[in-house]
């Protein structure tokens, strides 16, 4: 079984960064899109971005407003995650999903479409 695994989080001040990574334990791993979603003390998953390597599409969230640039390596099912100017709001356990659906364009921001998950990284934001 591919395992997705993500590093990069931390502890950081508000409006600091993070980069957050996640890569799929197996190079021969075939991945159509790749997201990351989040899940803070007390609350439900949530979707933060996605990207589609078939359309090279990306949707966001729109808390993400700017603050957050998703990218990666489609050949290789690597993942990326740039954050800025992080809020204290943004605290939470950040996981990697990968999704091996072909021929779509936007990504799914449902957790469902994705069959791939990873372990979590956390993130915390100081005030």
């Amino acid at each position: 079984q591919v395992r997705l695994l993500e590093s990069g989080g931390g502890l950081v001040q508000a409006g600091g960064s993070l980069r957050l990574s996640c890569a799929a334990s197996e190079r021969t791993f075939e991945s159509h899109a790749m997201a990351w979603f989040r899940q803070a003390p007390g609350k439900e998953r949530e979707f933060v971005q996605a990207i589609s390597w078939d359309a090279g599409q990306i949707k966001s969230a729109d808390f993400v407003n700017g603050r957050f640039a998703i990218s990666g390596d489609s050949a290789e099912s690597t993942v990326y995650l740039q954050m800025y100017n992080l809020k204290p709001e943004d605290t939470a356990v950040y996981y990697c999903a990968a999704s091996t659906i072909p021929g779509v364009g936007f990504p799914s921001t449902s957790g469902a479409w994705y069959s791939h998950w990873g372990q979590g990284t956390r993130v915390s934001v100081s005030s």
